[in-house]
């Protein structure tokens, strides 16, 4: 049934038609596909803030730098950014008639801005988004020390701002899409979902990063795939297999585990490894979340600083502090 109250969008996903003369510029050069610039083991640039929503419980926002653009002039868009923004509610009285819990009852909601993605998100969850939400609390749900609510809600909201791209633009439409932004996406989730239960001051075991890896092709014929922490998939021409990791560093355990592809060509240059494909992979996602886990810890810290310079300024200077600190527009 149509909603009366906003106009709605095609209900299938669309995309703008690309001709062959978009995939030059100007001049006549020819679009090339961005490489990685990073080492195999290097991430990318992560910016994330907490306590940017004030009627939430906690909040966060999660950004990671996109790869450097296309040199070319042309009309296919350089690889996109992540940007995501969480807030949390609670924890909170569940009603009378429901059940008695002895735990927290922690609820995920994952929803893309119409915007975010190539194709155009509708207003109603697809089974991408409740798959993400589910994942999402698995990983959360391990961390939280659940017994100390009894009885209470735990609302989680996350907003996918811009999504990762699962290929690049100018791949033809014949190529395959196995949805690789994907796991990006989920591993930002998890991460800003721990800033914002942190800044929510929900006692938990641990902050909980998210780490991807992935197993990519050579750019010869002939060369072996080789593994790559955060990667991007615009930057490769193909991706063999690729996990994703919920990770809490103080106690060397994993929360949340999601593999997908195949991953029995690959073969470490290591000498001595005789792990599998899958077992490199994983150590690999370990490896990058720690790493995010770095950037994690310092976002918290800045938070629990902030909250203790407010604490000790007391209600009116406060108040004083942010009516200065208002900018004011002149025309």
């Amino acid at each position: 049934m149509a909603d009366r109250r906003r106009n709605n969008g095609p209900p299938g996903g669309t995309r703008p038609p690309v001709f062959a003369s978009l995939l030059r510029s100007a001049t006549g050069e020819a679009a090339e596909r961005p490489h990685r610039t990073r080492q195999p083991n290097e991430l990318r640039k992560i910016f994330l803030k907490t306590g940017l929503v004030p009627t939430a419980s906690g909040s966060s926002y999660l950004e990671i730098q996109p790869s450097r653009p296309l040199k070319t002039k042309s009309l296919i868009a350089p690889s996109t950014s992540l940007k995501i923004s969480c807030t949390v509610h609670g924890p909170k009285p569940l009603p009378r008639s429901a059940h008695f819990s002895p735990n927290l009852l922690l609820t995920t909601h994952v929803k893309y801005a119409p915007f975010a993605h190539r194709r155009r998100k509708g207003h109603i969850r697809d089974a991408s988004e409740r798959d993400l939400g589910v994942h999402l609390e698995t990983a959360i749900r391990g961390a939280i020390i659940a017994e100390r609510w009894p009885k209470s809600g735990l609302d989680i909201a996350v907003t996918v701002l811009e999504a990762e791209d699962d290929r690049w633009w100018g791949d033809g439409p014949g190529v395959s899409d196995a949805s690789w932004g994907l796991m990006n996406v989920l591993a930002g989730c998890i991460t800003a979902t721990a800033a914002a239960v942190a800044d929510a001051k929900i006692d938990c075991l641990d902050l909980t990063a998210g780490g991807v890896a992935a197993l990519v092709a050579g750019d010869g014929q002939d060369e072996a795939p080789k593994l790559v922490l955060d990667p991007d998939p615009s930057e490769h021409r193909d991706i063999l297999a690729s996990c994703v990791v919920g990770y809490l560093p103080s106690r060397d355990e994993i929360t949340e585990l999601w593999l997908k592809g195949d991953t029995s060509t690959y073969a470490s240059e290591k000498e001595g490894d005789t792990s599998s494909g899958h077992e490199a992979l994983i150590d690999g996602a370990v490896a990058a979340a720690r790493g995010v886990h770095t950037v994690l810890a310092e976002a918290v810290r800045e938070s629990a600083e902030r909250l203790l310079e407010q604490a000790s300024l007391g209600p009116q200077k406060i108040k004083t502090l942010n009516a200065d600190s208002d900018v004011e527009m002149k025309l």
